[in-house]
């Protein structure tokens, strides 16, 4: 797997303060997309010891409340591997923190995929221009949904992250 950027403390891609690996690879192309340059799954440093310890030791900060997988798409079918393996590693290491990852698959063609039980949000579906707005918190276009993975593997349905049953 290749990845294009790190970013530290992000606060926009997720909830809390983040730090978020983009990965190289995807094969949706969507028009207007905000990251075209991670597409190409060849481009980008390749993902090493280097690239994992950096992102660990922005994990081990208290203040910061988790990681954020997106691209490019880390469901991307060459990075899969790859990122399975890291999910579950982070996971083990900082079962405290939470993951959030990006990806245009829909949530109905993942969700059987072994290390998908380890994220805690999926943010699903192709970004698309006509449904783009500005004002969505986590999403770009109001197709896409936020989805609480834990909640919806337990429910076999899709259920949307921030929103509970009222008892």
């Amino acid at each position: 797997m290749r990845y294009h950027n790190i970013t530290k403390d992000d606060m926009l891609n997720g909830c809390g303060l983040r730090v978020v690996l983009w990965v190289s690879g995807c094969e949706h192309h969507c028009f207007g997309c905000h990251n075209p340059v991670t597409w190409n799954p060849d481009d980008g440093i390749e993902f090493d010891e280097d690239a994992e310890k950096e992102i660990f030791s922005e994990l081990n900060k208290d203040y910061i409340d988790g990681i954020t997988l997106s691209g490019g798409d880390p469901l991307f079918k060459g990075n899969r591997d790859c990122v399975g393996k890291f999910i579950r590693k982070v996971k083990e290491n900082y079962p405290q923190k939470n993951i959030w990852l990006y990806t245009g698959y829909l949530w109905e063609n993942i969700n059987t995929i072994d290390f998908i039980p380890y994220v805690d949000v999926i943010v699903d579906g192709k970004f698309i221009e006509k449904f783009k707005d500005g004002s969505l918190h986590w999403k770009g276009s109001s197709n896409q949904r936020v989805i609480d993975v834990k909640e919806s593997l337990r429910k076999s349905e899709v259920v949307l992250f921030g929103i509970r049953e009222r008892v």
